[in-house]
């Protein structure tokens, strides 16, 4: 089934408020240590941290804590008596 558009529109929403800072975050530790250098040779250095980042760290964090809320479901868990077990 394919995920509807608001789906993509909130994952991408994640991504962003992810990704941010993360990207900022490396270009302040990688531009002093590349000081001179092309900026294809520090893009060389930043792309394959942040693809790993992105792939092992970043997608299954938002994966595993917003999930619900990607796929428009409400994640908490119902409350109240009726979300007790019968004794």
């Amino acid at each position: 089934m394919q995920p509807s558009l608001a789906s993509r529109l909130r994952l991408a929403l994640l991504l962003v408020l992810g990704v941010y800072p993360l990207i900022t975050l490396y270009l302040y530790a990688i531009f002093p240590l590349t000081d001179g250098w092309q900026l294809w040779q520090r893009t060389l250095v930043l792309v394959p941290l942040m693809v790993l980042s992105i792939v092992f760290g970043l997608m299954p964090f938002i994966q595993k804590r917003f999930g619900g809320f990607i796929a428009g479901r409400s994640s908490a868990p119902a409350s109240g008596p009726s979300a007790q077990p019968a004794e």
